[in-house]
């Protein structure tokens, strides 16, 4: 049996008028923030024009070296949020001594998105980092630890392994940053965090990122987050910008119904969603064979899959990308114009992640549901 969620929760029909929308106006702009001149010009560079909510608020505690909280909607220009002031800071402590950041993700495609967004910022300022996540060659990451990193960005199963085998030294770490740490925890890693903060020295700077404000993840402020500023930019638990809607399957077949949709031009990046691996990639295989531009991600499938079905999917050379909740979280995929929940998510918080990843920022999306 399905979950038994409230079908009218994935109905919003009437979306804000573009006119009605208040647009964001910042207190800062990203000069008065205090950036080293070379940072702020890779900014100007890279086209971002002012912060949004979540860089005006917390940049500035950053800054200052002061412990934060983070929790925003999707889309929102989080993670530029934390890496470009500790990407300064890590030029202005430079040869100084002053330790490493650690960047803990849920998932390995979070991280490597991450290292991504780090090096557009950092690849002409000599600062370097190394990804640590499972279904990469530990080897390969341990020479490249052994070498000078300023970042390092990985999930908390590899970074353990790593530590318990002597590469990674928590003595050298000064800044931690638990992006996504509601998934994190949903995953089972509150242990392995735990161990993790533990053993970083007492007076380090601290930065956590959640979409929710759950009880465990108080208690994780609580024992690991000195006298924390809490920024929170959420307005509605889903955007007003996507157009959400059921879709009865009762008289006809799911899979006759999916590949209509996919067979109209509006549909032209479409992430559909399904509940386990297995049902994943049948779905994705009986799609392929109807002559839909389309693969899969799910866990059976190797990193070097996952990340070639993503980079396939980002430069629209498919037309669908079908995936189990791996890509519910963190992933920033540009121009998807449709998510399709092709099966109902556990909860209501897993169908909040999966259409946020339509509608990004300022854009409009829209989100299916399949009902029986």
């Amino acid at each position: 049996m399905g979950p038994k969620l409230d079908i009218s929760a994935f109905i919003n029909k009437e979306l804000q008028p573009e006119q009605e929308v208040q647009a964001f106006v910042p207190e800062h702009s990203f000069g008065e923030f205090g950036l080293a001149p070379v940072i702020s010009s890779i900014i100007e560079k890279r086209g971002y024009k002012n912060p949004t909510a979540i860089q005006d608020q917390i940049i500035p505690h950053i800054m200052q070296k002061t412990d934060v909280v983070g929790l925003a909607n999707t889309g929102t220009g989080k993670t530029a949020a934390f890496l470009i002031p500790l990407i300064h800071k890590a030029l202005e402590n430079r040869g100084k001594g002053n330790g490493q950041v650690l960047v803990l993700a849920p998932t390995r495609e979070l991280a490597l998105q991450i290292d991504q967004e780090f090096r557009l910022f950092a690849s002409q300022l000599s600062l370097y980092s190394t990804v640590c996540v499972g279904g990469e060659s530990i080897g390969m990451q341990i020479r490249q630890l052994r070498r000078q990193n300023h970042f390092i960005i990985g999930t908390p199963g590899r970074v353990i392994d790593l530590i318990k085998r002597n590469v990674i030294s928590l003595n050298t770490i000064h800044t931690v940053v638990l992006d996504e740490a509601d998934r994190m925890l949903d995953m089972g890693f509150i242990q392995d965090i735990r161990f993790i903060l533990a053993g970083i020295r007492k007076d380090r700077h601290t930065m956590l990122f959640s979409a929710t404000m759950s009880p465990r993840i108080k208690g994780l402020i609580s024992d690991f987050l000195r006298d924390p500023v809490m920024v929170s930019v959420k307005t509605h638990e889903t955007p007003n910008n996507i157009h959400q809607d059921v879709v009865s399957c009762k008289n006809e077949n799911k899979i006759d119904l999916l590949s209509k949709f996919l067979a109209d031009q509006e549909f032209k990046k479409v992430l559909v969603f399904g509940r386990t691996k297995h049902g994943v990639e049948r779905l994705c295989k009986e799609l392929s064979r109807r002559g839909v531009k389309v693969d899969s991600i799910h866990s059976n499938k190797s990193h070097g899959q996952r990340q070639y079905a993503l980079r396939n999917f980002k430069e629209n050379r498919l037309q669908a990308l079908v995936a189990t909740d791996i890509a519910a979280r963190g992933l920033d995929i540009e121009g998807v114009t449709h998510v399709i929940n092709y099966e109902l998510p556990a909860t209501y918080e897993d169908y909040v992640h999966r259409i946020g990843r339509t509608g990004r920022g300022a854009n409009k999306g829209k989100a299916l549901t399949f009902v029986d």
